[in-house]
């Protein structure tokens, strides 16, 4: 197979060894190029990895349900009535909803985002007070620090237990002093530690001054009998958000007898809207990326025809000897595209490496951060051999140009050639 002929390399080798500053300086467009590509690159992946980590122990595919107050009159109810759900409505929209995989009711002490003082000892700290069912770890996951968070037993026994969060616990304890086990007081209610939860770094929904107490016993404790204040839903994979939420206002329009046009009434946040749009976000980036990084690298693979033209008018005198030993045009053809691929292969190789070097550097200095969304940037095995793959085939395509000026030289003008 001529690929593995021993004189062919020798000649692209001897060739290309000629003049090897000539040679560098022609291997340095392609070089910065493979180094543009790569880290145009690496750095969308990295952003894209980042922001995963940012938002990571958060459902992409759920959302949050909240009852409003009526816009619209409706079955002589007058507008501004207020909504409240009851417990009975979560069961309600699993069984009616099956593209529904996780619904955590929730209920809050006092107002929405209110504050109730919690006691310890003379301490006190201003925290959210939530009850909640264990599936809530599901959408919103806590990070524990200690302990351990709600569970089954916790709803059927209705135990007076909570997890509090790392700003409740510095407000309420010493130092190094240990929670689990120690009782708060809430409201005149006693509860034990079970747990300590730090936030995720993440879209922090509850807060770290927080306390999460068992839904049944939040009921007993504070008399709120079957009203629910919110719920977070998670859909199945592989469907969409949307889709789910308006047959949840729907169901729910009916039940209360809310107006079908009534847009208020029922308020939602779709948290996959946010994630979509990230992912829009970096996947534009990416191609932003490869489009402008594929230009850089054409620009550098002609820079390599443009030498090699300069070349074989050099080697006119022994094209023309060639030819007049009996080479055929086809051969004459292969060295020159043999001597495109191997420079922008190297020149490509050699820009990776580099480049692959400043990627690790980046990372060592900013993928552990917590503020700057910035993980992991390396590019992926199909994304750099695409980019290899799509330089040597532009390099062929280059080449032949000179090839092709390299075929149309007569031996006979050739050889007269000074």
């Amino acid at each position: 197979m001529w690929l593995f002929d021993k004189d062919l390399w020798v000649e692209i080798f001897h060739t290309l060894g000629k003049n090897m500053f000539r040679t560098f300086l022609t291997m340095l467009g392609v070089i910065f190029a493979m180094i543009i590509l790569i880290l145009l690159l690496g750095s969308a992946n990295g952003m894209s990895n980042g922001f995963n980590k940012v938002f990571a122990g958060t459902a992409s595919n759920s959302l949050f349900v909240w009852g409003q107050s009526t816009s619209e009159p409706y079955k002589g109810f007058e507008r501004g009535r207020r909504i409240r759900y009851k417990i009975e409505d979560a069961e309600i929209l699993k069984r009616q909803i099956p593209e529904i995989e996780v619904l955590a009711p929730r209920i809050e002490l006092g107002s929405h985002r209110a504050t109730v003082t919690v006691y310890r000892e003379g301490r006190t700290s201003g925290s959210s007070v939530y009850g909640d069912y264990p599936e809530i770890d599901n959408i919103t996951k806590k990070k524990l620090v200690e302990g351990r968070f709600l569970n089954k037993t916790d709803i059927e026994d209705s135990k007076k237990i909570c997890v509090i969060g790392e700003e409740t616990y510095k407000l309420l304890f010493d130092k190094g002093e240990n929670a689990i086990g120690e009782d708060i007081r809430i409201n005149g209610v006693f509860f034990s530690v079970v747990g300590i939860y730090k936030p995720n770094n993440n879209i922090n929904i509850d807060g770290e001054n927080a306390v999460f107490i068992p839904f049944t016993t939040f009921q007993k404790a504070f008399n709120t009998g079957d009203r629910m204040g919110w719920m977070a839903i998670s859909v199945e994979p592989n469907t969409k958000v949307p889709v789910v939420e308006n047959k949840i206002k729907e169901i729910l329009k009916n039940k209360y007898d809310i107006h079908p046009d009534d847009q208020r009434a029922i308020g939602s946040f779709d948290m996959s809207e946010i994630f979509n749009n990230i992912t829009s976000f970096t996947d534009v980036l990416k191609g932003f990326s490869f489009f402008v990084g594929i230009f850089t690298l054409l620009a550098g693979v002609i820079a390599i025809s443009n030498i090699l033209l300069i070349t074989v008018k050099e080697r006119t005198k022994e094209i023309g000897v060639r030819r007049a030993l009996g080479a055929t045009p086809r051969t004459v053809k292969r060295q020159i595209v043999v001597e495109a691929i191997v420079l922008t292969a190297f020149a490509g190789l050699i820009g990776f490496a580099i480049s692959v070097g400043i990627l690790a550097f980046l990372n060592s200095m900013w993928g552990s951060g917590e503020d700057f969304p910035f993980v992991n940037p390396m590019v992926s095995i199909p994304q750099f051999l695409i980019s290899f793959l799509l330089m040597v085939s532009l390099s062929v395509l280059i080449g032949l140009i000179p090839a092709n000026k390299a075929v149309k030289v007569r031996p006979i003008e050739a050889l007269r050639e000074e």
